[in-house]
């Protein structure tokens, strides 16, 4: 017979208390509610999500199946999928918004001296992209897509030390990833990894002036004469180009009047040439590729 605590129990004890509470008073979460406050709906959609639920319908089947343990679990109360959609709908999203940054602040510094394999610098690193999820254009009448579909973007800004999420923005489907930059504030000295996606020479100008680094790819488009051809130290290394390139297009020289790195290098699991551009001249080579 099981003795401890279930694993679903263990967990909740990290949610700090004090300070969920505090955030469903400031936007009155549980102004008039009668069968499920705020922190019991919490308790709903942590166990939805651990569980790999689809839907408020198989929350509440997945409850009741187990309702003989649900007091040992955390639940106080449990309602029907009716309730939940409901509470879903008009509870303030910051009350959770709150509590997601209050523990990210919490978390990130633990994990900020966090080693990365083939990763010899010491700053802070942090990998941007979107994913897309397809929703009902009915259900979500702002989320629209591609082709009258709906769609929502959800855009995450990830530190790498510890695979913790820095920042997210849900957009509707037709928001292009370039525009996400202008939603970040740099952090100076760090280094932001995105695809070519994301490459937006006006934002990527505003980065470097304000002293943070970025890596991506170059468009196949995109238009640059080589300035300087830099040593290359170790031949084993895949490296094939380093190079000081600035871009001459009409619209990008204006957008981004300053010098770029240029970084070819071969990827031998892959078997094919991979280019990289960055804005970072004091790192070798091989780090820009190995980010």
């Amino acid at each position: 017979m099981n003795q401890g605590k279930y694993v679903f129990s263990q967990i909740i004890d990290f949610i700090p208390r004090y300070q969920f509470d505090k955030l469903v008073r400031v936007y009155k979460g549980d102004w008039h509610v009668k069968n499920l406050n705020s922190y019991n709906l919490l308790l709903h959609l942590l166990f939805g999500q651990l569980t790999g639920c689809d839907s408020p319908r198989d929350i509440c089947l997945c409850l009741e199946a187990h309702s003989k343990m649900l007091y040992h679990l955390g639940f106080r109360k449990t309602v029907n999928h009716t309730s939940l959609s409901r509470a879903n709908e008009s509870r303030d999203y910051r009350i959770f918004e709150g509590l997601g940054i209050y523990l990210i602040g919490l978390v990130r510094p633990m994990y900020s001296k966090t080693k990365l394999s083939d990763i010899t610098i010491d700053n802070v690193i942090y990998a941007l992209d979107s994913t897309t999820i397809s929703t009902s254009i009915k259900l979500a009448a702002w989320a629209l897509g591609k082709y009258s579909k709906g769609a929502v973007k959800v855009h995450t800004l990830l530190d790498l030390r510890g695979s913790i999420p820095a920042n997210i923005h849900i957009t509707d489907g037709k928001w292009h990833d370039s525009n996400e930059l202008d939603m970040l504030s740099p952090e100076p000295f760090a280094f932001y990894v995105m695809d070519k996606a994301y490459v937006d020479f006006k934002a990527l100008f505003r980065f470097h002036q304000t002293q943070a680094f970025w890596v991506s790819r170059p468009k196949e488009n995109m238009k640059f004469m080589t300035i300087e051809q830099m040593e290359i130290p170790d031949a084993k290394s895949g490296i094939i180009e380093d190079s000081r390139i600035r871009v001459t297009g009409y619209k990008s020289s204006k957008l981004y009047p300053d010098d770029m790195r240029f970084v070819r290098v071969y990827d031998p699991d892959n078997d094919t040439i991979v280019d990289f551009i960055s804005n970072n001249f004091e790192v070798s080579a091989l780090v820009i590729s190995n980010l």
